[in-house]
């Protein structure tokens, strides 16, 4: 497997439609006119993931106020995810993209470096995607600790 085909600004964001952790379903065109903080993470409730998602949580209220919508992916099933929000009171959804399709057409799962070693997994990342549904921001490989207060930093939130 090479390294997946990564996204730019400009193009139109994939679409998708998702179970999410509620039961419900969330799709990418739901949000159209909000703008999207759509943000890929590895595994619900191991640390790195933990943080960065109660980050996203407690930066929610000035993201949701310059206009901003949250949703965490993963390629963890619902009930998981339903275990994660009740565990760490998160706050916005989180949706499942089991079979990785999503992931994948976002470039953010595929090969990656782990501790010296190539791995396949996802690619922690984040993208901004604008109110008609193209992408403004393509961030690979982001570190779990300090992401979200350098993105409010970049959207100029700080």
């Amino acid at each position: 497997m090479t390294a997946p085909a990564r996204l730019s600004p400009g193009d139109p964001a994939p679409g998708f439609s998702l179970p999410t952790d509620t039961g419900g379903q969330l799709t990418l065109a739901d949000l159209r006119g909000r703008k999207v903080v759509l943000y890929a993470y590895p595994a619900a409730m191991t640390p790195g993931c933990t943080k960065q998602a109660c980050d996203f949580r407690d930066s929610l209220a000035s993201l949701q106020a310059a206009g901003y919508e949250v949703v965490g992916i993963s390629p963890d099933k619902p009930e998981k995810l339903a275990k994660f929000r009740e565990r760490d009171a998160i706050t916005f959804p989180l949706v499942a993209d089991v079979d990785k399709s999503v992931l994948t057409a976002y470039g953010a799962y595929g090969e990656k470096q782990m501790y010296g070693r190539t791995v396949t997994g996802v690619i922690r990342s984040t993208f901004i995607i604008d109110e008609e549904g193209r992408i403004e921001r393509a961030l690979y490989n982001v570190k779990a600790t300090g992401h979200v207060a350098k993105l409010r930093r970049d959207l100029g939130l700080d």
